[in-house]
């Protein structure tokens, strides 16, 4: 008969990377805490205002609000256990929060890769066949290219759930990652994980690489055609336009891809830590930022609401002291 404390079907594991990092909590809680507000503050801020902008409803900002959405559920799965890590000590993670991580990891990952591939069709057709962008970028193809991810990624979500917890543990349950990676919890498992290694590897081609090998090609195309562009001042202007894609393309695929194609080992552990936080703590609360601050648009709407704000204070401010 097995032992019931080596044999069990994991109820709980135990996030480990702080403690053995050797960093001082109250400095990571600080630093953990400062990016959860300004992701969640960005990304809102994006949301709103192009809610509140109309010269904002187009597709492009479209995607982006989706790609803010899915930032927000990302971090808010991942970094709010890692701040209670850091404040109470405790580093026990239930199997069902776990799972609960697994599931939002399959999804937001996956679907960041679409909607970065989404939005540079957009930029690709907008910059190459402008004279068609209304009729190609129709609102009903918008909708479908958001919806498609977001169903399909749903799905696979609840398929990584169902085989994970079939799963059984009798190895240790310290999970040496900042949350629960599904490749860093098959590795505590004793069952039989071929099947799940051999679905991760496929869906790394297929929901990773085919994606970003598109996003590339579309950013070929567009730089093609902004090189045969005559004049310097148009050629720069047309280029600032989609840099700010770009450059989230490359945080985020960089990132995430790298962790998945690199060869585990002892040496790089602390590396496998470092690269996770990029992702999931980084990239998110870059991608407002890198937006806003490159983005001509967002800067006019801005201004144009907060005029809009402050004019129905002044008139608040008016009728109170009549």
């Amino acid at each position: 008969m097995k032992n019931e404390q080596n044999y069990t079907t994991g109820k709980e594991f135990h996030l480990i990377a702080f403690s053995s990092c050797g960093i001082d909590t109250h400095i990571m809680f600080f630093v953990i805490l400062l990016i959860y507000l300004l992701t969640m503050l960005g990304n809102l801020f994006i949301i709103i205002l192009v809610y509140l902008d109309y010269r904002l409803h187009t597709p492009m900002y479209f995607f982006l609000c989706n790609l803010a959405v899915q930032d927000i559920m990302f971090v808010s799965a991942i970094l709010p256990k890692l701040i209670a890590i850091t404040i109470t000590g405790d580093n026990s993670i239930s199997f069902i929060a776990c799972l609960t991580q697994v599931f939002m990891f399959a999804i937001c990952v996956d679907t960041d890769f679409f909607l970065l591939a989404v939005m540079a069709f957009d930029r690709f057709v907008a910059i190459c066949i402008p004279l068609r962008y209304y009729f190609i970028m129709s609102p009903r193809l918008c909708i479908i290219l958001v919806a498609t991810p977001w169903i399909l990624y749903v799905c696979n979500g609840i398929c990584y759930c169902f085989l994970f917890s079939a799963l059984s543990f009798c190895k240790s349950h310290d999970l040496n990652y900042i949350f629960c990676d599904i490749k860093t919890v098959l590795g505590l498992s004793c069952s039989n994980t071929a099947h799940i290694q051999t679905l991760i590897s496929v869906e790394a081609v297929v929901f990773g690489f085919l994606p970003l090998t598109f996003t590339l090609t579309s950013y070929v195309n567009i730089i093609a055609t902004i090189l045969k562009i005559k004049s310097s001042a148009v050629r720069l202007k047309t280029f600032s336009s989609c840099s700010s894609h770009l450059t989230v393309v490359l945080m985020f695929c960089g990132t995430s891809l790298s962790l998945y194609v690199k060869p585990n080992s002892e040496d790089s552990q602390e590396l496998d830590r470092l690269i996770p936080f990029l992702y999931v703590g980084l990239v998110p609360m870059l991608n407002p930022i890198v937006y806003s601050l490159r983005n001509k648009q967002v800067w006019s709407a801005t201004r144009a609401v907060y005029g809009k704000f402050k004019k129905q204070i002044l008139k608040m401010h008016f009728y109170i002291h009549m």
